[in-house]
């Protein structure tokens, strides 16, 4: 072996310790690698920073832009309130979470299908009184087998891709690895379904654990018109068992209804009463079917501006004495009043007829630099931002979805290299408003971006070197000597194993160079055994480190780290063997 490939392997260790350890990030670890490698001489300027002018990460964060506006716009909550809006069992509710997670984030980048629905998935579980363990894992594991079923679906995708045009071969098509990830998926879905309701322990969740003092609000909705709840029975709408929500109450026309019963049909006009915890009267805004009864008074639920805050009314301030709508409330300090909360006492009436007393928390919609404003004013003695998410914007999600949809249209139907389909994409969600250039900006993952760069370096090294035929040849030689399918099992099992330890881009990377050369020693096909790399190594079951999602769902979820090996192990084995099969019968030639 060389001493270029020592030095290489070296480096490569050193690389994967460092992000196994956590001790540096991951863009510093690739770049400090790519720079060990440069400064000897086994990489040239042009080697060593090739990635950077690779589309590949060109196309991620055009991706990344397209996410952002789906995701700012709430493109997808129409599906979401479908998913989420029946009352049956585990099983059903866990086949459509899964079922729904998978093929959205084959249509768009994984991560941020889950940042989007692990919030939901949270309160629908608390709102029925059901744990969100049994849901939240399943929600990753989803979301990572849905994105391997196409080119966009997860970046590693898209990187494999890039990998391929540095090596002479032409890129990925938008479909070319369905054939292989999608049955793959749809078994691991069907496991998921039938396995996490046994195998994943009800744990409850960070926020819960932290018991933090429920305090009761009363807010007013309004039943739609022609809505999904016109003419539904109570039960039916699914407003009878709300964890955290009572509904006390309904107005229809001059008559009062009190009690509600389960059978009781709602009719379109009528004016509900609940009371509920700040966090429950907060998910009425996003029930279909249900609108504020307050509108004179409410805020753009449109504007993706806004959040809400809790602000205590003190004893000089100036909204004493007078009605919210005497005291122009909205227009004074341009929020609104969605509830309030009287210690002691349940606060009926329309919300612009109530004249708040000392020590009323107000729950409010208002812009970010609400708090700013009036936290050292007399108007209130405390003013707090809510957690969770603002309300989701709709005015552009058809423009947003309608984005997303052409670039996969454009880009399937091989009229643009998906490149240029996804920077198009990107350019119509600024120049049409549905994003502003500071936006976009922030939707731009630049970590993942600068480990993506970095990486084609590293592993130009792994190849340019000679270690990836020196492992080839070593590691992987006597599986490559029993035959093609055995010499691919290696690669998978390989490429496993680092995206537990790194992420799952750093992981395709580095054995990318190995799998071609493996794939030409036992003359099988480079691209074949590209693909297999490619969705093994998105697919991190075993640990909550070795992938985004996976990490995100880990404090919501209240899971112990054991817990992803006891519903993971099994699907990582169902993985290992199915790539390998499906490869063999369906790999591109």
């Amino acid at each position: 072996m060389s001493w270029q490939a020592w030095v290489t392997a070296a480096v490569v260790v050193g690389v994967i310790g460092s992000l196994a350890r956590g001790k540096v990030s991951p863009p510093l670890a690739m770049m400090l690698g790519v720079i060990a490698l440069l400064l000897p001489g086994i990489l040239t300027p042009a080697e060593a920073f090739a990635g950077f002018a690779n589309p590949a990460p060109v196309t991620i964060a055009a991706l990344f832009v397209i996410a952002g506006g789906i995701e700012k716009t709430g493109a997808l909550q129409p599906l979401v309130l479908t998913v989420f809006g029946r009352r049956d069992g585990d099983r059903s509710a866990l086949a459509r979470l899964v079922g729904f997670v998978a093929g959205t984030s084959a249509a768009m980048n994984n991560t941020p299908v889950v940042a989007m629905l692990s919030p939901q998935v949270s309160r629908w579980a608390r709102l029925r009184g059901r744990s969100p363990s049994p849901y939240l894992m399943p929600l990753s594991f989803a979301a990572i087998l849905g994105g391997t079923v196409t080119l966009i679906g997860t970046s590693t995708n898209v990187v494999v891709s890039g990998l391929l045009e540095s090596a002479g071969m032409a890129q990925l098509g938008m479909f070319e690895i369905t054939p292989v990830a999608l049955p793959l998926a749809l078994a691991g879905l069907l496991y998921l379904i039938l396995a996490a309701p046994a195998l994943l322990p009800q744990r409850r969740s960070s926020a819960t654990s932290a018991g933090a003092e429920a305090r009761e609000f009363v807010v007013h909705m309004r039943v739609a018109r022609g809505g999904p709840l016109d003419g539904a029975a109570v039960e039916e709408g699914g407003l009878r068992h709300l964890q955290g929500l009572f509904l006390v109450g309904l107005e229809r026309g001059s008559e009062w209804i009190a009690p509600v019963g389960p059978t009781t049909r709602l009719q379109g006009g009528d004016l509900l009463a609940f009371v509920g915890v700040s966090e429950a009267v907060l998910e009425l805004q996003r029930m279909p079917g249900l609108s504020s009864a307050e509108e004179r008074h409410f805020l753009d639920f449109d504007d993706p501006g806004h959040t809400f805050f809790e602000a205590v009314v003190g004893g000089a301030s100036p909204l004493l004495g007078r009605t919210l709508r005497e005291a122009g409330f909205r227009d004074r300090y341009q929020a609104a009043v969605i509830a309030v909360h009287r210690a002691g006492q349940r606060v009926h009436g329309k919300l612009g007829d109530l004249a708040p007393r000392v020590g009323d928390t107000l729950l409010l919609l208002a812009d970010p630099g609400f708090r700013a404003r009036w936290k050292d004013r007399s108007d209130f003695l405390v003013v707090s931002r809510l957690g969770g998410p603002s309300p989701t914007a709709t005015r552009r999600a058809p423009l947003a979805a309608g984005i997303s949809l052409a670039v996969i249209a454009v880009a399937g139907a091989g009229a643009l290299p998906l490149l240029h389909a996804s920077l198009a994409g990107a350019a119509a969600m600024v120049v049409f408003g549905v994003l502003s250039p500071a936006e976009a900006r922030g939707a731009l993952a630049l970590d993942v971006l600068v480990v993506v760069a970095a990486g084609f370096g590293v592993g130009a090294a792994v190849e340019r070197s000679g270690l990836a035929a020196v492992i080839a040849d070593g590691a992987l030689g006597p599986l490559a000597a029993a035959g093609a399918p055995f010499a691919l099992a290696g690669i998978v099992l390989l490429t496993l194993g680092l995206t537990e330890l790194i992420t799952n881009t750093a992981a395709a990377i580095l054995v990318f160079p190995i799998a071609i050369t493996v794939a030409q020693g036992v003359g099988a096909s480079p691209r074949a055994f590209a693909i297999a790399v490619a969705i093994a190594a998105s697919c991190s079951f075993l640990t909550p480190i070795g992938y985004q999602t996976n990490t995100m769902v880990y404090g919501p979820g209240g899971y112990r780290f054991s817990d992803y090996a006891r519903l993971g192990a099994p699907l990582t084995a169902l993985v290992l063997a199915g790539i390998v099969l499906l490869t063999m019968l369906f790999g591109s030639s």
